[in-house]
């Protein structure tokens, strides 16, 4: 698999590892950059499209997990891929429980690497279409008043309308009005779709 517009990156101090890689990839298709520090490689504009990081663990500079660090403080969606001569089992652990897709030690088999890159393409982009998601369910979310929105969180939970009613002190002709004003904003026509488009909002539920 080999998403649109996507690109692999490679960060290796080592030129020789740089230019096997980079051959390997391109032979099986993929789009790709090298860089001999991590350093460089932040200097580069973010890549808009889904991006697979193929990163050395042990570098002078800023290493891997450092490198990893600092993508997850600025929020990128890179995905990462750690390649290593000097693992070890907690840095693995470390790098695992932050994200990363594989860490695969020195020499690794060609067909290993290129499966972790094609599922850190997927699984990035997967991430930028729920995020895209998530930005268009919450710009159409926008565009109801508070109380609109207040009725339609009740809806979302399954309660009738008389109960709504009940609940926020109203009548129930005036919860039947707000509701519909709320598909018809939203343009939606059944409860089911007004659950998916909250659930790609990630709008908290109520409790």
């Amino acid at each position: 698999m080999n998403p649109e517009n996507s690109l692999v990156f490679l960060i290796d101090d080592d030129a020789s590892v740089r230019r096997g890689v980079s051959r390997l990839l391109r032979s099986a298709g993929f789009k790709n950059e090298a860089f001999n520090s991590a350093s460089d490689f932040l200097m580069r504009d973010q890549h808009p499209g889904p991006a697979c990081v193929i990163v050395d663990v042990r570098m002078p500079g800023i290493n891997g997990i450092d490198l990893q660090d600092l993508l997850l403080q600025r929020r990128r969606e890179e995905q990462l891929v750690f390649i290593t001569g000097h693992g070890n089992i907690s840095m693995c652990a470390q790098a695992m429980k932050a994200g990363a897709i594989d860490f695969l030690p020195k020499p690794f088999r060609d067909t290993e690497l290129l499966e972790c890159v094609e599922r850190a393409l997927a699984r990035a982009a997967d991430q930028r279409l729920r995020g895209a998601q998530k930005t268009e369910a919450r710009r159409l979310l926008d565009l109801l008043t508070p109380r609109e929105f207040e009725v339609m969180r009740l809806v979302v939970t399954g309660m009738l309308n008389k109960q709504i009613a009940a609940e926020l002190g109203t009548a129930e002709k005036t919860i039947k009005v707000h509701r519909g004003r709320v598909m018809k904003k939203l343009g939606i026509t059944s409860v089911a779709e007004l659950v998916r488009l909250v659930e790609a909002a990630r709008i908290a539920p109520v409790t």
